[in-house]
C-alpha cells in the first residue's frame, strides 16, 4: 500500500503551529495556535501552507536557546578528527 499524502490545512480548520501561511493565491497571513484558518474574499475556502515559523522570543532580539550550542558540544567538535585526516596522518 502506498503512503498517505499529507494534505495542507484549509479555511475554517484550526491551526496547530504559530507561523506565517499563505493561501493559494500567495496572500500571508500570520497566524497563532487555536485560531482558524480564514477563508478568501475571491476564493472562499482555500488551503494554507505553512511558510515559516514564529518564535515567540525573536522579538526581543535573542537567538532561541535550542540554537546556541552547549559548551561540551563544542569541545567534542574541536576532538573529532575526520576519519580521512586520521588515516592520512597514520600513514606517514
Amino acid at each position: 500500500m502506498g503512503k498517505e499524502k499529507d494534505m495542507n490545512p484549509v479555511t475554517h480548520e484550526r491551526v496547530e503551529v504559530d507561523g506565517i501561511y499563505t493561501n493559494e493565491l500567495g496572500q500571508e497571513e500570520h497566524l497563532h495556535r487555536g485560531q482558524t484558518f480564514p477563508a478568501n474574499l475571491v476564493l472562499g475556502t482555500t488551503e494554507w501552507e505553512l511558510k515559516e515559523y514564529m518564535f515567540g522570543n525573536h522579538h526581543e532580539g535573542k537567538t532561541d536557546p535550542r540554537l546556541v550550542p552547549k559548551k561540551d558540544e563544542i569541545e567534542n567538535q574541536k576532538k573529532q578528527v575526520h576519519p580521512r585526516l586520521h588515516q592520512d596522518q597514520s600513514d606517514k
